[in-house]
């Protein structure tokens, strides 16, 4: 593909380089096959399901350790809360009186009028209208909800339309007393499950124009839960980085210039963000989604986060183990078949090679060390209960089968097999690790290199009125860990408490 000196300049500003670009092109061209998912992992096949005793020996093994160990929570916090406002938006836009177009006409609008008192920030909303001389009581009884609305959504008052969803109140306290946004909340979390040596370590990637306000929140609400919880808090922050951007093409994959005749790059998805995971140096990190947050079921939250905590301290201690023993010189055939059939039990290495298939034992012994030396992550999974996104599965990749974290998106539907597989699912991802990136002796290992690059997205997008394509690169949790020892493990459902919508607020497990 030939650019014109305009665009390589931009490319090079980007961050990236022409082969990079061009390889995105190319990408676009051939497109990224779907998943051959194999059958899906349910309890007992792919999801380890513990009872009471067990959890709580888990819990147990993490509380002991605990303090051996640099521990962090990792949020990605940088979507913006435009998507929970969508019906809003389209209200706004089309609504103008009832007679035309009555409230009904909007249900998730009218929902939302109808429990207007129920969402946290009603106070903060009546208040905002006061002080603009609008009396939210009169909106109601005279219909008005246009105003309403427009004073929850957008810069007259709220303005939740723009802000980051950290930013949202999403709930009070428990006495009610102290109204609490999605940031706040994961600094209370955080209090009890991530921290060692009293002290609580938070990541949180945001965008650069949202950086300031992160900051004055945390000088705000730092003070407030180090004395609270009686420990200190390690709170930082970064970016995306726009290098990891793709280009916008139009629908013939040509590249899209917009109406000054630059290049268009966007935002490549969560996916990105191994960047920003590869590095932290934790031993422990804790991953979950800033709107994953419930009012309610803290307690039951908190303990089966040391659960996953503590399965993954049990996971690097048999890792650890098999290393040492790799490293021993003069092993046996027996002892060697013996630390691959622990591997393949304990770590779901599926479809490992027999040591009849190498040379040499020294040759069979590296293969075995190869197939352990990599990051862990431990997965909470929780029943299906038809809310949309990713789930576990087994899949196969040229000859190799694995465990994955699985988007509809990736799935072909066109084939009753596969229809008949995706059926028999039980269990959704809520978004909800605890990972190891370090190798056997400590160092960080190079994330980059257990990519699934063939595990990218392409979707349709509008941009000035043009209709462009997109790509997404490979998902942090599903295509960016492909290659990562995986554990899944069952979890209760009140332990994914997503906020996607303004009205999921009105949840009982929000209320």
């Amino acid at each position: 593909m030939e650019f014109s000196q305009q665009d390589l300049k931009q490319i090079k500003k980007q961050g990236l380089t022409l082969e990079e670009v061009n390889q995105q092109l190319e990408d676009f061209n051939n497109g990224f096959p779907y998943m051959w998912i194999v059958k899906p992992a349910t309890v007992g096949d792919g999801i380890r399901q513990y009872d009471d005793k067990q959890t709580a020996e888990f819990v147990k093994l993490y509380e002991d350790n605990k303090d051996k160990f640099t521990i962090m929570k990792f949020v990605p916090a940088s979507g913006a809360a435009t998507r929970m406002m969508k019906d809003f938006y389209t209200f706004l836009s089309e609504y103008t009186d009832e007679e035309s177009t009555p409230i009904d006409s909007f249900p998730k609008v009218k929902e939302a009028i109808d429990n207007i008192e129920k969402f946290a920030f009603h106070d903060l909303l009546v208040n905002c209208m006061d002080k603009a001389g609008i009396s939210i009581e009169k909106c109601l009884k005279q219909k008005d909800y246009k105003t309403i609305i427009e004073f929850i959504v957008t810069d007259k008052g709220l303005n939740y339309g723009k802000y980051p969803k950290a930013w949202i109140t999403f709930h009070a306290n428990e006495d009610k007393s102290r109204l609490m946004t999605a940031f706040e909340q994961h600094l209370q979390e955080a209090a009890q499950y991530a921290t060692s040596n009293d002290v609580a370590y938070l990541h949180f990637t945001v965008t650069e124009e949202h950086l300031e306000g992160f900051e004055k929140l945390k000088e705000e609400l730092v003070p407030i839960y180090e004395q609270k919880y009686k420990i200190k808090y390690n709170i930082t922050f970064s970016f995306q980085q726009h290098s990891t951007d793709t280009i916008a093409v139009n629908e013939d994959n040509t590249p899209f210039h917009d109406a000054n005749g630059n290049l268009v790059f966007r935002p490549s998805g969560h996916g990105a963000l191994i960047k920003n995971l590869g590095k932290l140096d934790s031993d422990i990190i804790f991953i979950k989604n800033i709107d994953n947050i419930s009012s309610c079921y803290q307690k039951q939250t908190v303990y089966y986060k040391e659960l996953l905590a503590g399965v993954l301290i049990q996971t690097k201690q048999k890792v650890n183990n098999l290393m040492s023993k790799l490293k021993q010189t003069g092993l046996t055939k027996q002892e060697l078949v013996s630390v691959a059939r622990t591997i393949n039990k304990h770590l779901n290495i599926l479809d490992m090679q027999d040591h009849t298939q190498f040379p040499t034992l020294a040759a069979y012994k590296r293969y075995l060390r190869e197939l352990i030396e990599r990051p862990i992550r431990v997965c909470g999974m929780v029943r299906n209960t038809g809310e949309p996104g990713g789930g576990p599965y087994f899949v196969k990749r040229g000859d190799e089968e694995s465990l994955q974290i699985v988007e509809m998106a990736q799935i072909c539907m066109d084939s009753w097999k596969t229809k008949k597989i995706v059926s028999r699912s039980t269990h959704f991802n809520p978004v909800d690790l605890v990972v190891s990136t370090k190798d056997f002796i400590g160092n960080k290992f190079s994330l980059k290199s257990f990519i699934d690059y063939q595990t990218g997205f392409i979707s349709e997008k509008s941009y000035e009125g043009n209709t462009i394509k997109a790509m997404e690169r490979p998902g942090l949790w599903n295509g960016a860990m492909a290659k990562w020892i995986t554990i899944f493990v069952e979890v209760p459902l009140e332990t994914f408490s997503p906020v996607k919508t303004l009205n999921d607020l009105l949840k009982n497990e929000h209320q």
